[in-house]
């Protein structure tokens, strides 16, 4: 029966990854719809600084050299 844990150990690993990935992206679209119901521009503007932030090189070496 070893053999069978080591077959749907990395198995399981993987559904409990790709599932927890799609959990965290449907959060935020559940955010995004809210900020977008949201009357008040100061959420929208954060939503923006938010948006701008994650979509931002990460590596600093990604980014151009300042001259």
């Amino acid at each position: 029966m070893g053999w069978l844990q080591s077959l749907f150990s990395p198995l399981k690993k993987l559904w409990v990854k790709l599932h927890s990935a799609h959990h965290k992206s449907r959060g935020i679209y559940i955010l995004y719809e809210d900020v977008k119901s949201c009357p008040y521009e100061d959420v929208h503007v954060l939503w923006s600084i938010l948006v701008e932030s994650t979509n931002a090189p990460r590596h600093p070496l990604a980014l151009p050299p300042v001259t």
